[in-house]
């Protein structure tokens, strides 16, 4: 789950948060800038950071709409003055790729249910995560992608421990 944050967000409570709703937390990413683009500054103001967190559990991914409407949910729970502090992005990462979930449709987008949409934001190619032509400039950085590969070996070495490779 990506977290797009300002600077009055409090944190520990939303890992807190997460981990009641997705079980213990078992890697995030280093804090980064997120100054990729100003669509969030009108309601959350500026100096925005963005963390990653993964849970120790793996999950369903037919549950990945009911997931992202979640996490809306969590967004509305850590509204100030009824403007939004948190911006959540969940995703699953598999060993061939990186999904996200979202509540904007385009044509790259496959629709789920309840107006939840997902999309392939990276591929695994040549020993790393590649980003496509519609990916996020901020998924193409070398800091997010050095992440998700670290938490490809996470997910490689769960699926051997429960003996699926």
């Amino acid at each position: 789950c990506g977290a797009i944050f300002s600077p009055e967000a409090d944190i520990e409570t939303l890992s807190s948060d997460l981990e009641k709703l997705f079980g213990r937390i078992d890697s995030k990413s280093r804090i980064f800038e997120f100054d990729f683009t100003d669509y969030y500054a009108p309601e959350m103001g500026g100096e925005l950071k963005k963390i990653f967190f993964s849970f120790e559990t793996l999950t369903d991914p037919a549950r990945f709409a009911d997931i992202k409407t979640t996490t809306n949910e969590i967004e509305q729970k850590h509204l100030q003055a009824g403007s939004r502090r948190i911006n959540l992005d969940p995703g699953f990462l598999t060993l061939a790729k990186v999904l996200l979930a979202t509540t904007k449709d385009n044509v790259h987008r496959i629709y789920l249910r309840d107006g939840i949409f997902a999309e392939v934001t990276l591929f695994f190619r040549k020993k790393t995560f590649t980003p496509f032509e519609w990916t996020y400039p901020d998924y193409r950085t070398e800091g997010y992608i050095e992440y998700f590969n670290n938490l490809r070996e996470i997910y490689r070495a769960k699926l051997a421990a429960n003996g699926q490779m």
